[in-house]
């Protein structure tokens, strides 16, 4: 008996016969069918799937290429047709006598399968959802778009849909399947050019792509899914179908706070963290998120950040990016776990009293081929125009912002990261580079906005956009600009004309301060504005001083290497400029590996150097870091204020001479005790030095870079200091202080 007979037995099993009898070959076959059948062109609903014929029967046709037979079972699992081969290929039909539910039964030369026919359903996406994604509407973009699973018609399964406008045919592909394109073609929604499937019976964990057949009839590289909420590991790229279930979310008290905090004024310390490289486990491979949230948290807690901003974690083809090249941007890397670890990580982040920020970026994506790139054989998610769509600088591709489903692609994307996962900010990459057209061109290599003017129009209103939606729909969330350029507005509202960030990094005073920091002591008279001028424009919007891991690498080296000096000034200088930071107005960022001085510049492929804690100066400088972290919290006058005027005031700003500088924090809503700040960039200490202070009285030490606890020379003013009737710097009292070397004091007023 050959093997094609033993199949058809098998499908007849002991139900009894079928209602249409045997097996037999069709000839003449519809050019519509045979395209489709290898995979071309197309509309499969129209042509597979029940269909009444003219008689009132029902013609049931399927694809199963390279199927040996196929029948059709009922809902009780019995077989109710044997259908006829129309192409050995594998194109089955048969008649029902009536409308029913019917399953699939395929022989196939090695196994049985059994389905329900993804061509039997109706449509799977909402109307609204797709007139929402050609309007930008972000949230319809996360709604509609990607793999979701669903009960449809009363069937579990995952419904896919994926926007293409111009392709002229796609098709599922995934190990469902065995990867084959002709097998899954998909059903076109006009309205919104977007592709959807749905695929009963189809679990969590299963990897997919898309099969994208241009308009001009090119077969693209098989494509990652833009909207993946789970990706494979890198090297591998496919996309994977999530879990449904919702994380089961104990976060609930600080989620009911973070709205709340947003209208008070509260200290904020960033602790900047790539995750990979930031401590290994014993396996020696990077820390997975459960391993950070066991390792990481305590010890964040322990230096008394209120915040972890990570790296981008946005799914990345190339590790040595750091993620700042992702194509992933609604799915958590697969380098460091599942979305549920992640989810973990971030849930227990807010147990312990920690915000999570993510680097996000919205500026360029990479061309790989499985990638955005002429993702349905066109400029789709890009510019055509290179002058437009193409960075020298990153050798990436730049986001037409002006096409509405790419604002709500990106949009949808932050919402998701919010919403899904409670993030409670975003610091958004490269702003400069999207806010200009002619952002590092050169005359000729740029094309003019629609005014003939230089800034990129469709970026400003993607981001006031952008910033518009997250802070309607969060209250409480951070969006932070990565911006470095003058652009006015940065973080006021755009109603007011602004982008309407809540935060800017200052990038102007992170590089003005570190350059007078790598001098001598004996040249930095002749550079005393560097540490003054960013008060000029200090309040023009809120700012956040980083120290950020871009100041770490590509041969900079790190923050300690960049103090001049043997050791011990290197290590002193490092703690005054902290000193000096935290107590200026703007909140504040530091990269990992900063706050214990390590030697090294930052290296994405190893981990931080520990063994440096075990030596008393470098754990001091940690300690420092803590206790400056404690006396933010507890000091208002350090941070009620840090965005408005009122809250600073210069004492001695002018000392060029011998490279002090002293001024006061105030906190005028609450009248809490100011606090003074004074610094020494020499190694000479300086006795009896005056300066003048707002209140009389006796005036507590809080705070010492010097002391002997962080590896300094124990050089102090015996924990107060008592004011004197001796007028000084528009003050009637003043203090006399000892200013230990290389070393910033705080004094605050009891």
């Amino acid at each position: 008996m050959s093997e094609r007979m033993s199949a058809k037995q098998a499908m007849r099993k002991s139900d009894g016969e079928s209602e249409t009898g045997e097996e037999r070959v069709e000839t003449g076959l519809d050019p519509r069918l045979e395209a489709l059948l290898h995979g071309h062109g197309g509309d499969p609903f129209a042509l597979l799937g029940p269909h009444a014929t003219p008689e009132g029967k029902i013609r049931v046709r399927a694809m199963a290429q390279g199927a040996e037979a196929m029948a059709l079972l009922n809902e009780h699992g019995k077989v109710v047709a044997l259908t006829r081969c129309l192409d050995p290929a594998g194109l089955f039909e048969a008649e029902l006598g009536t409308a029913m539910r019917y399953r699939l039964r395929i022989a196939w030369p090695s196994a049985m399968q059994e389905m329900d026919d993804p061509y039997a359903f109706g449509p799977v996406l909402e109307e609204a959802w797709l007139h929402g994604l050609v309007n930008g509407d972000g949230e319809c973009a996360r709604q509609a778009l990607g793999a979701h699973r669903m009960v449809h018609e009363g069937v579990e399964g995952v419904r896919f849909a994926v926007w293409a406008p111009n392709a002229q045919r796609v098709s599922l592909v995934g190990e469902f399947n065995g990867w084959d394109g002709r097998r899954n073609p998909m059903r076109l929604r006009h309205a919104g050019g977007v592709w959807e499937l749905f695929i009963p019976g189809l679990g969590a964990g299963a990897r997919y792509k898309y099969e994208i057949t241009a308009g001009d009839g090119t077969r693209l590289p098989h494509k990652a899914d833009p909207m993946a909420r789970q990706c494979e590991l890198p090297p591998a790229t496919a996309s994977v179908v999530p879990q449904a279930e919702a994380f089961a979310w104990t976060d609930v008290e600080w989620m009911a706070q973070r709205a709340a905090r947003a209208t008070t004024p509260e200290p904020m310390a960033v602790y900047e963290v790539h995750a990979g490289s930031w401590r290994w486990g014993g396996d020696g491979q990077p820390l997975d998120w459960d391993g950070l949230a066991r390792e990481l948290i305590p010890y964040v807690q322990w230096l008394g950040f209120t915040h972890i901003e990570l790296l981008p974690i946005t799914e990345y083809p190339f590790g040595g990016s750091w993620g700042y090249q992702p194509l992933g941007m609604y799915a958590p890397t697969a380098r460091y776990g599942s979305p549920e670890g992640f989810a973990r990580f971030v849930d227990a982040c807010h147990n312990a009293g920690i915000g999570v920020v993510l680097d996000w970026v919205s500026a360029h994506f990479p061309n790989d081929e499985h990638g955005l790139e002429r993702f349905d054989g066109t400029s789709l998610y890009e510019h055509a125009d290179p002058r437009e769509g193409f960075h020298k600088d990153w050798n990436t591709l730049i986001y037409n912002y002006g096409r509405h489903e790419v604002s709500a692609y990106l949009v949808g994307s932050a919402l998701e990261w919010i919403e899904r996962y409670h993030i409670d900010g975003l610091r958004v990459d490269a702003v400069a580079s999207m806010l200009y057209r002619d952002y590092s061109r050169a005359e000729g290599e740029w094309v003019p906005n629609r005014h003939g003017g230089r800034e990129n129009l469709e970026a400003v209103e993607f981001i006031k956009r952008l910033n518009s939606e997250v802070g309607r729909r969060f209250p409480g969330v951070m969006m932070i600009a990565e911006e470095s350029t003058a652009w006015g507005g940065v973080t006021l509202p755009p109603e007011l004309g602004g982008l309407g960030f809540t935060h800017k990094w200052n990038m102007g005073w992170m590089h003005d301060t570190l350059e007078y920091m790598k001098r001598d002591p004996v040249h930095r008279k002749h550079h005393h504005s560097e540490m003054t001028f960013g008060m000029v424009y200090a309040f023009s919007e809120r700012f956040m001083l980083p120290l950020s891991h871009d100041e770490v690498v590509h041969g900079k080296g790190s923050l300690l290497t960049k103090m001049p000096g043997d050791t011990w000034q290197k290590l002193a200088n490092l703690r005054a400029y902290f000193g000096f930071m935290w107590a200026h107005p703007g909140r504040k960022l530091l990269f990992m590996g900063g706050e214990f001085g390590q030697w090294d510049e930052w290296n994405h492929d190893a981990h931080l150097d520990w063994p440096l804690m075990r030596v008393h100066e470098h754990h001091g400088l940690a300690q420092l870091v803590s206790d400056l972290n404690a006396r933010l919290k507890e000091q208002p006058a350090l941070y009620r204020n840090d965005h408005m005027p009122e809250g600073f005031e210069w004492s001695v700003g002018d000392d060029h001479a011998n490279s002090v500088f002293a001024f006061v924090r105030h906190d005028r809503d609450t009248g809490a005790a100011p606090v003074l700040a004074v610094s020494n960039f020499t190694p000479m200490p300086r006795y009896g030095y005056r300066v003048g202070v707002p209140r009389a009285g006796q005036w507590r030490e809080i705070l010492n870079t010097d002391s002997g606890h962080y590896g300094g020379s124990n050089v102090g003013n015996a924990g107060a200091v008592t004011s004197q009737a001796v007028p000084m710097h528009g003050h009637a009292q003043s203090l006399a202080l000892t200013l230990p070397p290389l070393a910033t004091i705080w004094l605050k007023a009891d």
